[in-house]
């Protein structure tokens, strides 16, 4: 899979995110060592705390399928700068191997 088919996989994921709160979608593709990708957008709570980002709902879908080897990961938004992976899911990234890739991109890239 390209860079820009990842970032596109990424992308057709803000339509799928519920940010009722902050209004900022996000949309994650991770790419598997066996060429699998799963997707994932960010999906907010009134609460703050049980919200979670797409990041991690990418990675909780592979692993949940039994994946566990990856590539890289793409995060789209629809702001100017692109966006990037927050905190929790750096700290997440690392539960599972630290070398995988970051890419991220707008929603007009």
């Amino acid at each position: 899979m390209t860079k820009q088919e990842l970032c596109r996989r990424a992308r057709d994921m803000l339509s799928r995110s519920y940010s009722p709160y902050s209004h900022f979608p996000v949309g994650a593709a991770i790419e598997c060592a066996d060429g699998s990708v799963y997707t994932g957008c960010n999906i907010e709570n009134a609460a703050y705390g049980p919200s979670i980002c797409a990041e991690r709902v990418a990675v909780f879908k592979a692993v949940s399928e039994g994946k566990r080897d990856f590539v890289r990961i793409a995060v789209a938004g629809a702001t100017r700068p692109a966006a990037c992976a927050v905190r929790c899911c750096r700290s997440s990234r690392r539960s599972w191997r630290s070398s995988w890739s970051i890419v991220t991109g707008r929603r007009w890239s």
